[in-house]
């Protein structure tokens, strides 16, 4: 498989570019291609943006400063597609790519480059100049490279080039050891960078040294603090000995019961204070409750009477308009049955069909259960309410989710009220089976019998919430003898899995018991609205007749205290002034009775207004000293509870201590010899006083705090030592580690500069050999010279054959021949670099028939020896002369208004042939 499958230019197209509305696409060969046309007709222009295309700079092309300036005039953006082969094992990508890899570029009037590569079948891949980059290394295009890619402008630049440095400075751009040399020249900067740090570091290190060796100093003293808290510890412990051996459980005792003692004290002196005020408050409660009680029983039958009327006016009141409430909702369900299970009702269900439709529900609600039954007899549309009470306006909804969101929702209409009931279960297809534990009689139906359902998931609801399949209904009542649903409920004999029945009135029978019902109209399954509303508004206009004649009433019981107060001004008129005089004097008497009752009701008042107040100044005073007291109290009981609890300890010790002083009689001897020769671990036998153990204590504390403050606290002294040994330890291995890497790096350096000068030596010695070979087929005679310590090249060239003229520098020659020579020094250079594809600018410029007939046979014959390449030629020539092949194509571009065309093989078209 030939390396020509990948990384060579398929195609190329033009849009906007430079001066030249459109060029292309053009189709290279993989082999030799030849763009011929006339200066002006897009050669250059093909060139440079194959150049951009593949991301080189502006400045590379020679043909402008900026990407900007190859907008053509007048247009806002500029784009170039580039097709690269990728075939073969060496493909890049090809699961991703496929066989091509198009290369979109689009340069806008602001100099802003964007690209797009794409797959063969035109499908965006990536957008990132980094993926290109990859493409480009991966297939070895050198953009920059003058070898590869030799335009008009450095052709020409070469060609008048006089100074040796630049051709040596071309030689190592074309053999990439100038990149090589850079390289190194990088790596030798790094590795100076890094000597520098490792100074740095080794001055650090020093420093960190010094600290670290104070810390390990300061550490090292904390060894006597250590030794005194030893000590602190072991005279701790004969003290702890010290204080069990004296009289510490006494004096404890002792502090305990003076303190019981004081709280005695003091308890009783407020004991005393009150019953003090007790006795004061009795003394003044009889005479208090005396007033109180007269002044009540004044007042009671006034405030009863007026409670009386008030109440009665106001039940009269609500009742009257839970009546309104009810004959509205009526009126308001003539034209919307809904309208029965409330007024939001409508509205609830709208936000619900709402939420359904905008799919916020995984199954829509169901509700209310009251408006999605039938009834198939209405006489019992009582009893079927009463049965299912609040269960008529409540709603069923599938899952948790959905009920949080009705919930959300009769929030909206429901603020503040009782919402109606949320039922969660599982929505079901078919009724539940209920042919086991349904009840089945033959003169009374249950309550699922007697109604029409035509949602399986109300009927389950139903089942399931309230057993309507074992609940009868009983269309006759209580005073029915013949049925009575008692006897029928509590026989001997129950009707089979019934466990309660209703009534056609409402009323509610078990076996064991009766309730009857005081509802006595329908709230919600009523057949006969209007008849509903006659009797409410009926009902209404009873209240409303009852509450007239209250107000008539109340108007009759004054009209009789003015009809009095006139009466008593007719009899002062009448012939029996005697009687009335009587009578006068009577009521004269009774009212000056009345103000004396009255005025010493007042004086009552008066009395108990001022024994209460007081009764109350006195508890207010009493309070505190209560509270006082209570908490006297707690500290008594409290006092007296350690009292008791140190008495029981101090005879559980003497207890002990008696027992201990009949074992010690019984040991002493024992023990005098054991002292000898054994110390027990747990407890020692101490000689020194609790006093003097103290005192030492509480020096060495001093001690031991003098010298803590003067070293710091311990933990952090150990925390700064561990610091800066990690600091220290840390440095000093990454000096070690750069050193070791400089090391390294040094070895690896020389072993790369030694390979970089024998390849440099190398590619010198083979350009040498492929340029004489060059020049050898024109009869030339040249020489080579590499001056690599002072980066100069020579070249000189003798035109003729022998010894006839000495060798002399390429200026002095013709354009042709130095023409010739500069082909023949980009050919060895070819010979020794790697590259997919060479591109060369108006190669034959300046040269004769003969040196460009010579130029081309060389060029050809190196392009057939390397197949797996691809070689671009841009010429003004015809070409014509070219032999025929099926390696070599020529596309021809002609004037701007003429277009362009390609002819692939060698062929040549009818014009051509004319001219000759």
């Amino acid at each position: 498989m030939f390396r020509r499958e990948v990384g060579i230019v398929e195609s190329i197209s033009l849009k906007n570019f430079m001066c030249h509305s459109l060029l292309g696409p053009f189709a290279f060969g993989s082999n030799v291609n030849f763009v011929v046309g006339n200066n002006g007709s897009g050669k250059s222009a093909v060139l440079t943006a194959l150049m951009v295309g593949l991301g080189g700079k502006a400045t590379t092309t020679n043909r402008g400063s900026s990407l900007k300036g190859f907008v053509k005039e007048g247009e806002s953006s500029a784009d170039v597609s580039i097709t690269l082969r990728n075939k073969g094992r060496d493909a890049y990508k090809p699961e991703v790519f496929g066989q091509a890899i198009i290369v979109d570029l689009k340069i806008t009037r602001e100099g802003m480059r964007t690209y797009k590569l794409k797959s063969k079948a035109g499908h965006l891949v990536s957008a990132k100049k980094d993926e290109l980059l990859a493409i480009l290394d991966h297939f070895n295009i050198q953009v920059d490279n003058p070898v590869s890619m030799l335009t008009q402008e450095m052709s020409k630049h070469f060609l008048h080039s006089k100074g040796e440095g630049d051709k040596y400075r071309f030689f190592m751009k074309a053999t990439q050891l100038e990149q090589m040399k850079e390289d190194y020249t990088y790596i030798i900067t790094t590795k100076n960078v890094t000597l520098d740090t490792v100074e740095k570091h080794e001055e650090c290190l020093e420093g960190l040294k010094r600290k670290y060796l104070e810390k390990e100093d300061r550490v090292k003293s904390l060894a006597s603090l250590d030794d005194m808290h030893s000590k602190l510890e072991e005279l701790k412990n004969q003290m702890a000995w010290a204080l069990v051996r004296g009289s510490s459980i006494p004096s404890k005792y002792e502090s305990k019961s003076a303190k019981v003692v004081e709280a005695e004290k003091k308890y009783k002196g407020i004991r005393e204070q009150l019953e003090a005020i007790t006795v004061r408050v009795q003394q003044l409660e009889p005479q208090s409750a005396e007033l109180k009680n007269e002044a009540q029983s004044r007042s009671k039958a006034f405030n009863t009477a007026q409670v009386r009327e008030q109440r009665e006016e106001e039940d009269l009141k609500r009742s009257m308009e839970a009546i309104r409430r009810k004959l509205q909702t009526m009126e308001g369900s003539r034209s919307d049955r809904l309208r029965r299970f409330g007024e939001k009702m409508p509205a609830l269900l709208a936000a619900i069909e709402d939420a359904d439709r905008k799919g916020q529900f995984r199954k829509k609600p169901v509700g209310p259960l009251g408006y999605c039954i039938r009834l198939k007899d209405h006489e019992q549309a009582l009893a079927v309410e009463k049965c299912l009470g609040s269960l008529m306006v409540a709603f069923t909804c599938d899952n948790h989710e959905d009920e949080k969101l009705l919930q959300g929702l009769m929030r909206g209409y429901y603020q503040g009220g009782r919402r109606p009931q949320i039922i969660t279960c599982q929505f079901f297809n078919r009724v539940h089976d209920t042919s086991r534990r349904a009840v089945n009689h033959p003169d009374y139906p249950s309550v699922l019998q007697s109604l029409e359902i035509e949602d399986p998931v109300v009927a389950n609801c139903l089942i399931d919430q309230r057993g309507i399949e074992t609940i009868l209904l009983i269309k006759v009542g209580f005073h029915f003898c013949g049925s009575n649903p008692s006897v029928l409920m509590q026989g001997r004999q129950p009707p089979r899995n019934c466990y309660q029945a209703f009534t056609k009135e409402g009323d509610q029978c078990y076996n064991n018991r009766y309730y009857s019902n005081d509802q006595r109209r329908c709230d919600y399954l009523s057949r006969d609205v209007e008849e509903e509303i006659r009797q409410l508004q009926e009902e209404m206009r009873n209240k409303e007749a009852h509450l007239d004649r209250f107000s008539q009433q109340k108007q009759r019981v004054e009209e009789d205290i003015r009809n009095n107060n006139s009466l008593l001004k007719r009899a002062y008129d009448d012939r029996k002034r005697a009687k009335i005089s009587a009578g006068r004097a009577e009521s004269e008497e009774a009212r000056r009775k009345m103000a004396q009752l009255k005025a010493s009701w007042e004086e009552v008042e008066q009395r108990y207004r001022q024994h209460k107040d007081s009764i109350s100044t006195v508890a207010e005073e009493a309070e505190p000293i209560k509270e006082e007291l209570s908490k006297s109290d707690q500290d008594v009981e409290k006092s007296k509870h350690h009292k008791k609890h140190y008495e029981d300890k101090r005879k559980v010790h003497i207890n002990t201590i008696q027992a201990l002083k009949a074992s010690l009689d019984l040991k002493e001897q024992e023990l005098t010899v054991l002292k000898a020769t054994e110390i027990c671990p747990e407890r020692s036998e101490v000689r020194r006083t609790a006093r003097s153990l103290d005192s030492e204590i509480s020096r060495l504390k001093l001690k031991i705090s003098t010298q803590q403050d003067q070293q710091g606290d311990r933990e952090e002294v150990i925390r700064q030592y561990q610091e800066a040994l990690e600091n220290y330890s840390n440095i000093n291995q990454q000096v070690k580690c750069l050193k070791r890497f400089i090391q390294v790096l040094c070895k690896i350096m020389d072993d790369r500069h030694r390979v970089y000068t024998e390849l440099r030596r190398f590619l010198s010695v083979r350009c040498k050999m492929y340029f004489d070979s060059m020049l050898s087929q024109r009869g030339y005679i040249g020489k080579m010279m590499f001056e690599h310590k002072n980066e100069t090249l020579s070249i000189s060239v003798q035109p003729g054959v022998g010894d006839k003229a000495a060798l002399s520098d390429m200026r002095s020659l013709s354009g042709g021949e130095r023409s010739f020579s500069t082909v023949c020094f980009v050919l060895s250079l070819w010979a020794i670099a790697e590259a997919p594809f060479r591109a060369l600018d108006e190669f034959d410029v300046y040269m004769d028939m003969v040196n460009r007939r010579i130029s081309m046979d060389m060029m050809l014959k190196i392009a057939s020896s390397q197949r797996y390449r691809q070689f671009i030629f841009l010429t003004p020539q015809s070409m014509s002369s070219l032999p025929v092949n099926n390696l070599i194509r020529i596309l021809r571009l002609k004037d701007p208004d003429r277009g362009q065309t390609a002819l692939p093989f060698g062929q040549r078209n009818e014009e051509e042939e004319e001219e000759e």
